[in-house]
This record gives C-alpha cells, sequence and structure tokens, in this order.
C-alpha cells in the first residue's frame, strides 16, 4: 500500500545574501515516518525545518504539505513544531504549563476565539501524552529543562498535528531525561502514528531511534535506512572529514 505524502520537496533551493543555502534538495515524508536530520552547523538544516514550516520561501523549487503547495497551504495546525531554543523560553515569564500548553492550540481554534470543549480536552489530552497533568498550574520557570521540553511537546500536540518538527530539542537537558525523551518519541511515532523529523548532532544516539536518516550539507548526501550508512563515505564526505561512525546498538 503507497502511503500518502505529508511533506514534499521538489528541486528546493535557497540562498542568503547571496550564499547558497540550500541546493537542489528533494525528498518526502509519508505518514508514520521518523527521519533524523543530521549535518554540520550551517549545512542548512534549520533553514530546511524553516521552509517546510512556510517561515522562509524557497528561491526556487516546490513544497507540497499534504498534497498542497506550500504557499497555499492554510492547515498550518496539522504541522507542530518544537524550537532549538524551547527549554529556554518563557523561563523568566509568570506562565504556567497549562497557559502554555493551551497555546499552542489557538491556530486550530481560531485566535481570539474561546475554547470550546473539544479544545479543552485536546488540551487536556496533550498534558496526559507528555506526563505533564500533573503540575499544570505551576510556572514554566519552576520547572527543570526535561520538563520544560515535555510542556513545548505538550504545546505542539495540542493542535492534534499529524507532524512533529523537532530542532535539536535535547540541547542543555541531561542524558536521563534525553533516554526519557527518546522513549517518549518513539511511542508517539509507533502509538499515534504522528509523523517525525528530528534534527540533531547527535548521529550515534539518532541511528538507533530513527526509521532513516538524512544527511544534509547544503545539498542532501544521503536519504535512507540508517544500517545504510554505517560504512558510506557520503557521511564523512558531508561533514568535510572524519565523524564517528553510526551506532545501531539496540
Amino acid at each position: 500500500m503507497i502511503k500518502a505524502p505529508c511533506i514534499e520537496l521538489d528541486s528546493v533551493n535557497f540562498n542568503y545574501n547571496g550564499n547558497t543555502v540550500l541546493e537542489n534538495i528533494s525528498f518526502r515524508a509519508e505518514k508514520g515516518d521518523y527521519i533524523g536530520i543530521i549535518g554540520p552547523n550551517g549545512g542548512g538544516k534549520t533553514t530546511l525545518l524553516k521552509i517546510i514550516l512556510g517561515l522562509l520561501r524557497p528561491a526556487s523549487g516546490e513544497v507540497r504539505l499534504f498534497g498542497q503547495r506550500g504557499e497555499t497551504f492554510k492547515e498550518r495546525f496539522k504541522i507542530g513544531y518544537v524550537s532549538q531554543r524551547a527549554t529556554q523560553q518563557g523561563v523568566y515569564f509568570p506562565t504556567t504549563v497549562y497557559e502554555i500548553t493551551a497555546s499552542g492550540r489557538t491556530a486550530r481554534a481560531g485566535l481570539f476565539k474561546r475554547f470550546s470543549k473539544e479544545d479543552r480536552n485536546a488540551i487536556q489530552r496533550a498534558m496526559m501524552i507528555t506526563e505533564v497533568d500533573g503540575y499544570k498550574d505551576r510556572l514554566i520557570s519552576m520547572l527543570s529543562g526535561g520538563e520544560r521540553q515535555k510542556v513545548y511537546i505538550a504545546r505542539a500536540l495540542a493542535g492534534d498535528p499529524e507532524v512533529l518538527i523537532l530542532d535539536e530539542p535535547v540541547v542543555g537537558v541531561d542524558i536521563v531525561s534525553q533516554e526519557r525523551f527518546y522513549a517518549f518519541l518513539k511511542s508517539l511515532n509507533s502509538q499515534f502514528g504522528i509523523t517525525i523529523l528530528f534534527v540533531s548532532h547527535d548521529i550515534g544516539v539518532i541511528s538507533k531511534e530513527v526509521h532513516s536518516i538524512m544527511c544534509l550539507n547544503k545539498r542532501l548526501y544521503c536519504h535512507g535506512h540508517p544500517n545504510d550508512f554505517t560504512h558510506d563515505q557520503l557521511i564523512e564526505e558531508a561533514y568535510g572529514g572524519k565523524v564517528s561512525s553510526l551506532s545501531h546498538q539496540h
């Protein structure tokens, strides 16, 4: 059975101040995929995410989301996003866990509209899935980095997204919390069928978790199952030197 693509990029190019940031990027993510995106700093990973999210427009090429052209796609709530700095956001503001989670429902419910019972149920469900409902009235500033991380995942899930995009969300989070977080993501993918795109610098860890890997450094050097790249010279070429080999121990 052919799975429906959630995200399709066809020959996408992006330039900034005359410099090539992305060159001829083509790939597709299908429903239920769990894709790890790796590559060196400055390789265009965050730019790629912003193009998918509609925050940047490519110089050329086409983006399609759920079969629709990216520039005319209206149902942005179908894509949840957790930024690189999620664990630091809101730390100095008197905002509760519930308020932050609820803000993720606004895109689907509508700006300035009161939440319906369905909306409130979705917010509660997101907090239960991420196990932050036990401290929904606590201020975000009172939480650890790992706990804040889950709150921002809850915010992303409150809109009932079909795709979850994460840009290095484990930066600054302790190892134990990271392991729990990876297990949590795996359950989101397997139990709820949420398509996940995960940007990471940790090649060894990410290769154990995801279904497929994209190696990006301005252009797409490889895209396939992690086992296919254990000895692949393309990854070394993309990083411009030696890198640690991918680990596949479970």
